[in-house]
């Protein structure tokens, strides 16, 4: 049962697309991706855990090949993410599970532990951040839009929902370029330019500051639920620095942090060593 399947859930009404491997009684491990990816980035990771895991990678509302309703139909807000696959977990039966999360898979995902910390087995954080230090200047423009949702401060940000913008976020800090398959990046860029698609994704950049207002909820999480706790870092993240992922040990002492010699889309260089981590991580 190592084969990946590709199915949809109906959480009231919403379909949520989502990859799952492995047998059912397996210990369960939910993956959750980032902006602007899907579900798809988990392609190498899950054959190589599918044999010691029951996995599931759902992609966000709005994302690769979940629903994608209009913004006058579902507000693009990271609580109602997070409401989505608090549901589809629920729909599809993770009652207690491990959760993987990345960029924006992590206040989704940190939401979930907050709601419910009695599901959660475990958490690895690749590059998915929750320190005000792990975010670095490249999140200055946004940072701006924040301040003040100015129509200019938001068309400066159709910057970041480009191809060179999208194919950078996959290669800077990579040591050798032609490692990385162009089939993800072209695949998000894909999803990027169906109509509507823009705006959504504005609307979560404005959206991201509700994520750096809880942090402290999460911090609060870490320190009084002790979760065991794998942080696996590419280094060169030009957007999530290593300083965030140090900054868990503050508050989970016994929390593992590892540092991969790559960038920000680990897995397209690194999915081996990030796979060897999570198995002996979760064999504790």
């Amino acid at each position: 049962m190592t084969a990946t399947t590709y199915r949809r859930a109906d959480v009231d009404g919403f379909k949520v697309f989502y990859r799952e491997a492995g047998q059912p009684g397996k210990p369960k491990l939910l993956l959750l991706h980032g902006f602007p990816s899907a579900g798809h980035m988990f392609r190498d990771l899950i054959p190589k855990l599918a044999d010691r895991f029951h996995i599931v990678a759902p992609d966000l509302p709005g994302f690769g090949q979940s629903d994608l309703p209009g913004r006058d139909e579902f507000s693009y807000t990271f609580d109602n993410l997070a409401g989505v696959i608090d549901r589809f977990t629920e729909v599809i039966g993770f009652d207690r599970y491990a959760v993987y999360v990345f960029d924006y898979g992590a206040p989704t995902g940190f939401r979930l532990a907050l709601a419910h910390p009695e599901r959660i087995t475990g958490i690895i954080s690749q590059n998915g951040n929750a320190y005000v230090e792990g975010l670095s200047d490249g999140w200055n423009p946004i940072r701006a839009y924040w301040q003040d949702p100015s129509e200019a401060n938001r068309a400066a940000l159709r910057e970041l929902l480009t191809l060179d913008s999208t194919v950078f976020q996959y290669t800077h800090g990579v040591s050798d370029v032609d490692s990385v398959s162009p089939d993800g990046y072209s695949l998000d860029v894909f999803y990027l330019r169906r109509p509507g698609a823009d705006e959504i994704q504005l609307d979560l950049f404005g959206d991201y500051q509700s994520n750096v207002a809880l942090y402290p909820a999460f911090q609060e999480y870490f320190r009084e639920h002790q979760p065991p706790f794998l942080a696996i870092w590419g280094q060169h993240d030009p957007f999530f620095l290593p300083a965030g992922a140090e900054a868990f040990q503050r508050d989970l002492p016994k929390a593992e942090v590892r540092f991969l010699d790559t960038g920000h889309f680990a897995l397209e260089t690194h999915a081996e060593e990030i796979a060897q981590a999570i198995r002996n991580f979760l064999a504790h």
